[in-house]
């Protein structure tokens, strides 16, 4: 079990070589955002930030929109959750990485510090006039050195996976 990561709307992702640690904190900062401090620009600009595009394009940005949007929100859905006054927090339950997962172990990443982990995360949706829990899994790609595409020192999220079809289990 991964400890829990808190991450604030403006703290940016955390420099770090650990990929399990970097997908912890990136997983909790998928699912959460604040519509009473932040608007959905702020949110999504937040996550780009996260997000680093590989050379070859493989990963565009439009993946980014199209699995943040699985996360439930979207431009039109956060206005509304604004006149609510909506938030939302999460916190990590579990975490597998590469082996750990059957679909990686059946295909490998295709290089050398690429990562998959999949992460289970307690979610809490509040609003002045509902509250709900529940539990969303996120698969998260972390690419490391010794990647050539990795930056030299640390880990980058090279893209996250929230739509229930696409999580690697």
């Amino acid at each position: 079990m991964a400890p829990d990561v808190v991450i604030g709307g403006a703290e940016d992702a955390p420099r770090t070589a650990d990929f399990r640690k970097l997908a912890a904190a990136a997983a909790t900062a998928i699912y959460t955002w604040d519509t009473r401090t932040s608007s959905y620009s702020e949110v999504y600009s937040r996550l780009r930030d996260w997000w680093d595009v590989l050379p070859d394009g493989s990963n565009p940005l439009a993946v980014l929109v199209q699995e943040f949007e699985a996360t439930g929100v979207n431009a039109g859905s956060y206005t509304t959750l604004a006149d609510q006054q909506a938030h939302r927090s999460a916190a990590v339950e579990s975490l597998h990485c590469d082996s750990e997962l059957a679909k990686v172990r059946e295909r490998p990443a295709p290089w050398e510090g690429l990562h998959v982990c999949t992460v289970s995360v307690n979610v809490q949706d509040q609003s002045i006039s509902a509250r709900n829990t529940y539990t969303a899994s996120v698969s998260v790609m972390v690419n490391c050195p010794p990647a050539v595409t990795a930056p030299t020192d640390h880990c980058v999220m090279v893209g996250f996976y929230a739509a229930p079809s696409r999580i690697v289990y």
